[in-house]
């Protein structure tokens, strides 16, 4: 039998969205102080269904790895696929392994590769969503679906718009990433709805090697120090 929906009246809607305020607040509390500790890291973004036999999963494993080597730590959604690759490899490179997990009635559960205390647990996506960006020296997004495209195209426009710094994007996967870049070019560019300069906000790669270029390369150019 279907489970009735009921409907909520307007008082009890405004009591719930100022009690929500206070949980809210809470999440940027605990977020704010945990991640202020962590130093510089990368979040690595990508698909929770990838499973560990697929190359993504062992490319973003590789990635992870290397960026430890190369001086930061890892974030992920905490996660199991894409993002339990990118905590994976942080941990066997014994790096700093950073989960920012999202309670979902699917999909998402932790992975075992966080590090026991820095494992945050997020109700809300945009809380979440700040705590990538605030602190992260650069997103590598690996093939995925709403989820990673929520973020890409996030940082993107916070970039665009300046109200962040500049920090690197890099696409992982050029056999997957490649229509969306066409389809930008030859759409958003050509209607005019977005600059040439804009396409300098993201670089598209295959490797785990272009990937710590690109993040060495900008931050010597730069001579940026960690964001926080």
């Amino acid at each position: 039998m279907r489970k009735e929906h009921k409907h909520k009246g307007w008082n009890e809607i405004k009591t719930n969205d100022s009690w929500a305020i206070f949980k809210i607040m809470g999440e940027f509390v605990t977020g704010y102080e945990k991640l202020s500790k962590i130093g510089p890291c990368v979040s690595i973004f990508g698909s929770a269904r990838t499973k560990p036999d697929h190359k993504y999963y062992k490319l973003a494993e590789d990635v992870a790895q290397k960026i430890v080597e190369h001086g930061y730590g890892v974030i992920t959604g905490g996660g199991p696929g894409i993002m339990e690759a990118g905590n994976k490899g942080a941990h066997i490179a014994r790096g700093t392994s950073v989960g920012l997990n999202i309670e979902l009635p699917f999909e998402q559960h932790d992975n075992p590769y966080i590090d026991s205390d820095k494992s945050l647990d997020f109700d809300y996506f945009f809380v979440r969503k700040v705590m990538f960006v605030k602190y992260s020296q650069g997103f590598v997004v690996m093939p995925g679906g709403f989820g990673t495209l929520d973020e890409l195209f996030e940082a993107m426009t916070l970039i665009q718009t300046r109200k962040i710094e500049t920090f690197p994007i890099i696409l992982v996967g050029k056999e997957f990433w490649g229509g969306l870049i066409d389809w930008i070019k030859n759409k958003l560019l050509e209607a005019g709805n977005i600059s040439p300069k804009d396409l300098d906000l993201i670089h598209l790669v295959d490797t785990s090697d272009e990937v710590i270029d690109i993040l060495n390369n900008f931050y010597k150019e730069y001579r940026l120090s960690p964001n926080f």
